[in-house]
């Protein structure tokens, strides 16, 4: 009988390397879960594909009316200094739960408008008949 003097590594860095994928994978899904916003329901609305050229600002307004940038709370003042910083063609999703005050949605559309920030797409959640 032959006997093992070594241990072949080689099947097991492939199962860890096939694990590390699916964590990796499945943690991008938890982050984006992280704020709880339930987005309002359209009919006619597009799939979403982000762009290539510039990484995506996410803003955000949860049910409590709080502000979101980055999935960072900050008041209204700290997000408009913040997205004066950004060049004009920034990409930039913008997530508001449904019971948000109609009034929070107008003023981070405004506050972009006077911004020139016109790279904008607000998620909402694809209605199933």
């Amino acid at each position: 009988m032959k006997r093992f003097d070594t241990i072949n590594v080689i099947p097991l860095i492939d199962v860890i390397l096939v694990l590390l994928a699916i964590v990796l994978m499945t943690a991008s899904f938890i982050v984006k879960d992280s704020l709880d916003i339930q987005l309002p329901e359209t009919q006619n609305s597009q799939s979403y594909t982000p762009p290539t050229d510039l990484p995506v600002i996410h803003l955000a307004i949860n049910e409590q009316n709080q502000y979101f940038l980055d999935e960072k709370p900050l008041n209204f003042v700290e997000i408009e200094q913040q997205l004066v910083l950004l060049p004009k063609e920034q990409s930039i999703t913008l997530s508001v739960d449904q019971k948000t005050d109609f009034g929070r949605f107008v003023k981070i559309i405004d506050l972009l408008k006077g911004l020139n920030l016109q790279n904008l797409t607000v998620l909402t959640e694809s209605k199933t008949s």
